[in-house]
């Protein structure tokens, strides 16, 4: 009888560990999810039409390749990015950045293709995204970057290659004003590295 009470006891124990283990790990409050906002037409008007082109999946840094949101404070440690603690993308920002892409070219009336395709002597666009950040200048005062860099390959040759940086002011200092000067950052890089495009002969 003993030693059934005292297996009990230990069941009951265990459970209660197991239980209050779940309450700590559980968040304290949802977190809010951002993406790059909807696509404007007016945005596109300006953009040429492009050719059949195809688009490999864009590479990332490893602190990008989640749906973290990060910020720096550049006045305290601009070599520390942070997390917001209750702020997330709703998917990987590289992610969100490819899909605003192919969108936009679409919208202007070109064709994207998947890289399966590039076979087919199909010009490859291979992207990495380089930075994705809001960063402080001031506790009131911060700036989001989006850098980008593209290679366009025919086969295995290297066509051309750019850099695209772009900034943009937040209107708040917080996750909600960060996300909105990250969408319209990477927006304009996006726009950039369209025209560029548009330059090259991707025939």
């Amino acid at each position: 009888m003993k030693k059934m009470t005292s297996l009990l006891l230990s069941l009951l124990l265990a459970v209660q560990v197991v239980l209050l283990a779940g309450c700590a790990t559980r968040p304290s409050e949802s977190a809010t999810l951002y993406d790059l906002g909807p696509l404007h037409a007016k945005q596109t008007g300006t953009l040429p039409s492009l050719p059949p082109l195809s688009i490999a999946d864009i590479q990332s840094p490893a602190w990008m390749d989640s749906t973290t949101f990060y910020f720096r404070l550049n006045y305290a440690n601009d070599q520390q990015p942070r997390p917001y603690a209750h702020a997330r993308w709703i998917e990987p920002p590289a992610q969100l950045l490819l899909q605003h892409l192919k969108s936009r070219i679409a919208q202007a009336g070109g064709v994207v293709l998947p890289a399966s395709d590039g076979a087919l002597n199909i010009p490859v666009l291979r992207l990495e995204a380089d930075d994705f950040t809001q960063s402080f200048d001031a506790p009131a005062r911060s700036t989001a970057h989006v850098g980008l860099r593209a290679s366009l390959y025919k086969g295995r040759t290297l066509i051309a290659q750019k850099s695209f940086l772009r900034e943009a002011p937040a209107p708040s200092a917080d996750a909600a004003g960060g996300a909105k000067a990250l969408a319209t950052a990477g927006d304009a890089a996006i726009a950039d590295l369209i025209m560029w495009l548009g330059t090259l002969n991707l025939k």
